[in-house]
């Protein structure tokens, strides 16, 4: 059953520690099920919707023009964010998520582990740019992240999401990056790659 708390979500339970999944732009709480089942069989799955409308598109924070992001509703979205996954551990008795974003999900996750380094067991973070020209330094106390983008990604520069790796290491961040063959969509190397990476967490 799922809860009433502060996002519109979907749980399903399964073994820990569950996934959180933050869709892209346009998405809702039920984009990412499909995925994170593939990435991680039978694990338990939180799913919120984002509550930021862009001409009728969900999201999880504003942003000013295409990559040009408003940081200071950034840093407030984050904390309701953080604040709500506080609310489903205590509903569902679940353990630190490790997030799994996609786009402006994966911003979102991203912008979380920098800004509320306890809040997240790790993170995989597919096309994410950085959020935040100045974030927060940590300590995120060697949790691991996985970072995935596309060579041919007309939205996130390769440079971009190199520096994001760079923030998360300076922060204690484990960080894997990988550029993978393809533009911003998702294929099927993205999911293979997850799957291995998330199957070698402890």
């Amino acid at each position: 059953m799922t809860a009433a708390l502060s996002f519109q979500h979907v749980f399903e339970p399964g073994s820990e520690p569950p996934l959180l999944l933050l869709h892209g732009t346009g998405g809702d709480e039920h984009d990412l099920l499909p995925v994170g089942r593939l990435l991680a069989p039978g694990r338990a799955l939180l799913s919120p919707r984002g509550q930021v409308l862009e001409r009728g598109a969900p999201r999880f924070f504003r942003r000013l023009a295409e990559g040009v992001f408003d940081e200071v509703d950034i840093r407030r979205r984050a904390a309701d964010l953080a604040a709500f996954v506080g609310e489903a551990r205590a509903a569902y008795g679940l353990s630190a998520p490790v997030a799994v974003g996609f786009s402006n999900g994966a911003n979102m996750a991203a912008a979380l582990l920098l800004l509320h380094p306890d809040v997240l067991a790790g993170a995989v973070l597919l096309r994410a740019m950085v959020p935040l020209d100045e974030p927060g330094s940590g300590p995120l106390d060697g949790r691991p992240v996985l970072i995935l983008s596309g060579a041919m990604d007309p939205i996130v520069p390769e440079a971009n999401a190199q520096q994001l790796a760079r923030q998360l290491e300076e922060a204690g961040a484990r960080v894997r990056h990988e550029i993978l063959p393809g533009g911003h969509n998702l294929g099927q190397q993205d999911v293979t790659r997850a799957a291995a990476w998330l199957g070698g967490l402890p």
